[in-house]
């Protein structure tokens, strides 16, 4: 089989992924490890690159790349490349939304629900030897109302994830149209804000959506609400949050993503902690982990198989 063009691997990503690409004929380099400086130094000499979140394809580096053709992200959001100067470079740009979308959902609705009975909370006071039951009643998702915004693949796989608990599931999406049903209903940002219980973010983080959840945001709500953000960090303001909390108006929080994460989402600031983070580290109200929503054993294999597709589909 003539060999198709050479494709770097920048971050680890599941086997199946530079396995089906050698066997279709490309020529597949394992450089995980190295550094930027030595990625920058032998970028030119590619057709394709496959990166998760550590690397930013911004122009500086698009432009060494004299022969690449495609750019393949292992996952959904596609903030850390240029996309606007990768496609006047003609280069095709692949994502996995499609991978991890259900992971998502399961994680979604799983903080809610622990959220809503307590569940970490009542789990650790028992291991403590505390045994109360007064302090760890918790409330029902049915008959709630659960807005979500940003009805792509995440938003759609956490409300298929609601369907059988008796709740309303409203969604709204600025650039996505005519998607209602019977199971979930299409509404304006207004309404959604005036009706939900429950607002979840599956928005990309973009120049639009950066702190998208603001102070005034909170203000446009008519009623309390209880926050799930499994998107991007910084789709939240922490410091509006941390008032929210405060003045009751949100209820509690499940938070897998952080504004304060490190671009690769490997780590939060290191050092002394901003204080709305300690404010959320210290709550009863918030529920956080780290960046995992997505993050299963077999998300990380579909991750690699919907790249392999939509690679072979275009080469």
């Amino acid at each position: 089989m003539p060999q198709k063009g050479k494709v770097l691997f920048i971050d680890s990503v599941h086997s199946i992924l530079r396995d089906g690409l050698e066997r279709d004929g490309w020529q597949c380099d394992w450089c995980v490890d190295d550094s930027v400086a030595e990625i920058k130094s032998i970028i030119g000499e590619y057709d394709g690159v496959v990166i998760r979140s550590k690397f930013p394809m911004n122009d500086e580096v698009i432009d060494l790349s004299t022969k690449l053709k495609f750019i393949a992200r292992s996952g959904a959001g596609l903030e850390n490349i240029d996309l606007d100067y990768a496609q006047f470079k003609g280069i095709k740009i692949f994502n996995s939304p499609e991978g991890n979308r259900d992971a998502v959902g399961e994680q979604a609705l799983g903080m809610l629900l622990s959220l809503f009975q307590k569940l970490n909370q009542a789990d650790a006071q028992v291991r403590k030897g505390i045994w109360d039951r007064e302090g760890n009643r918790g409330i029902e998702l049915k008959g709630k109302t659960v807005g979500i915004i940003g009805f792509g693949n995440m938003g759609r796989a956490f409300a298929q994830r609601l369907q059988g608990f008796e709740c309303e599931v409203l969604a709204y999406d600025k650039y996505v149209q005519g998607f209602g049903n019977e199971k979930v209903r299409e509404v304006g940002l207004a309404e959604l804000q005036e009706k939900s219980d429950v607002i979840s973010f599956h928005t990309p983080l973009t120049e639009e959506t950066q702190y998208y959840f603001n102070a005034p945001f909170i203000e446009n709500c008519k009623k309390s609400f209880y926050l799930i953000n499994t998107a991007r960090g910084k789709i939240v303001e922490t410091a509006a949050l941390v008032q929210g909390l405060e003045s009751g108006m949100v209820e509690g929080a499940c938070l897998d993503v952080l504004e304060y994460e490190s671009s690769s989402f490997e780590s939060t600031l290191e050092g002394e902690l901003p204080v709305p983070l300690e404010y959320l580290l210290k709550s009863n109200k918030t529920l956080l982990t780290p960046h995992v929503a997505g993050w299963t054993t077999e998300s990380y294999e579909k991750l690699s198989f919907f790249l392999l597709e939509k690679i072979r589909a275009n080469f």
